[in-house]
């Protein structure tokens, strides 16, 4: 067995003629009266008490630990007694990832799941409580896919805890626990009329962002980010090499989404609606830390900006300038007096992007060009938003079909007669 039993209410002495007697001890009556030792792989002595009558309890709790320690599977008891929200805290400030994934994931951790998981020790999670978690996170989010994103981040919090040996399983990982679902909604893209609707109901100088979200394809902090100087109207090209986002609560200077930058054809119509708009609006240097709240400070001339010149923040935009957009262009109802407007997560600027690709589509363009002009790690994902969108193939089939007979002059006459009917 991996260590001993100690008896605290009684000792062995020798008596002088030698003999082994057990009499009672100081202790004897009072607290827990077994109290299980052993020595674990660090070197360390570790034990457990137990109250008088439980020796065999603690005789099979020594057992399972010899038994843990010889398949490799023992857990020190006191990393199991660290709690969620102690480990987690440890785990967020040690991640390494993107400065802005690193954000979100805080964001998730804290405020979805540390409030209802953050007391329980993490050697006493079962699939049970994170099955409970999950049906209280539904109820305050309806969103499955962002409920997927962040039961996926708390998962990884476990899987950490499992290999620093804190737990033995991840019960985000059980059977009985289903992982919610991705979301099964089409991307619905926006009309031209809708398009330009919006664009005409926007401020005058906040138009060419349609422009670039309906035109190039373009990401919302993409267009609040893009320099003067990344447009090559003498060739044709735009390219994408920086964002404004919010780190920290500061906003920041970063690369495109996962550090892709890309170049994107510039159409002769977005061309000229992008000159107008600099020449109306001379685009502003604008300075920020890159990366991050204490990076290096980097200038950029922006073409858009707010009125007392900074860059445009997110969330003061979507819900000052954006919304009141959707509404005259009866995208989205108008809100009550001291109310606030409706969520559309299916109207935010990501909409011209769906706008962008569908057009894109529909003229015949491939899933790979498109995929490299919107950014997108891999063509298979475009190809997943966007398949439904793709001209049908039958249409397809019986116009090269009919192109065949045509040219070859074996198309049937109108009238159904044929040579060889």
């Amino acid at each position: 067995m991996a260590g001993h039993i100690q008896d605290r209410w009684f000792k062995t002495e020798i008596t002088p003629e030698g003999n082994a007697v057990r009499t009672k001890t100081d202790r004897h009556g009072t607290g827990m009266r077994y109290r299980a030792r052993y020595v674990g792989p660090d070197g360390a002595e570790k034990s457990k008490s137990f109250p008088d009558r439980q020796k065999r309890l603690a005789e099979q709790w020594l057992a399972h630990i010899e038994a843990d320690m010889s398949r490799g599977q023992y857990i020190d008891p006191s990393a199991g007694r660290v709690t969620f929200r102690q480990y987690a805290e440890k785990w967020l400030a040690a991640q390494t990832t993107e400065m802005t994934t690193r954000s979100s994931v805080d964001v998730q951790i804290r405020r979805h799941a540390i409030p209802y998981l953050g007391t329980r020790p993490l050697g006493s999670f079962k699939p049970e409580h994170i099955r409970d978690w999950l049906s209280e996170l539904e109820r305050v989010i309806h969103a499955s896919s962002y409920r997927r994103v962040i039961f996926a981040s708390v998962s990884a919090v476990f899987a950490a805890a499992v290999e620093d040996d804190h737990l033995r399983r991840n019960p985000c990982k059980a059977r009985t626990v289903r992982t919610p679902s991705p979301g099964s909604r089409r991307v619905v893209p926006w009309t031209a009329q809708r398009t330009f609707a919006v664009r005409k109901a926007l401020p005058k100088e906040y138009r060419a962002m349609v422009d670039l979200g309906g035109g190039c394809g373009l990401r919302q902090g993409e267009i609040f980010g893009l320099p003067a100087d990344e447009i090559n109207f003498e060739t044709g090209w735009l390219h994408v090499a920086y964002q404004v986002k919010v780190t920290g609560g500061t906003l920041v200077f970063a690369p495109p989404k996962r550090a892709k930058e890309r170049d994107v054809p510039l159409a002769d119509s977005v061309a000229q609606a992008l000159k107008r708009h600099i020449k109306d609006y001379p685009p502003v240097a604008v300075t920020l830390p890159w990366l991050r709240p204490d990076g290096p400070a980097v200038t950029k001339r922006l073409l858009f900006v707010r009125q007392d010149g900074g860059a445009v923040r997110r969330t003061d935009f979507n819900p000052r300038v954006w919304k009141p957009a959707l509404v005259t262009a009866g995208v989205i109802p108008a809100p009550e007096p001291g109310v606030r407007h409706a969520a559309a997560r299916e109207h935010g600027m990501h909409a011209l992007r769906h706008f962008y690709a569908s057009v894109l589509l529909d003229a015949g363009e491939n899933i790979k060009a498109l995929s490299t002009y919107l950014g997108h790690t891999d063509p298979g994902f475009t190809l997943r938003v966007y398949t439904h969108l793709l001209p049908a193939s039958d249409s397809r089939s019986r116009k090269a079909m009919d192109t065949m007979y045509r040219l070859s002059g074996s198309a049937p006459h109108a009238s159904g007669n044929s040579e060889d009917a």
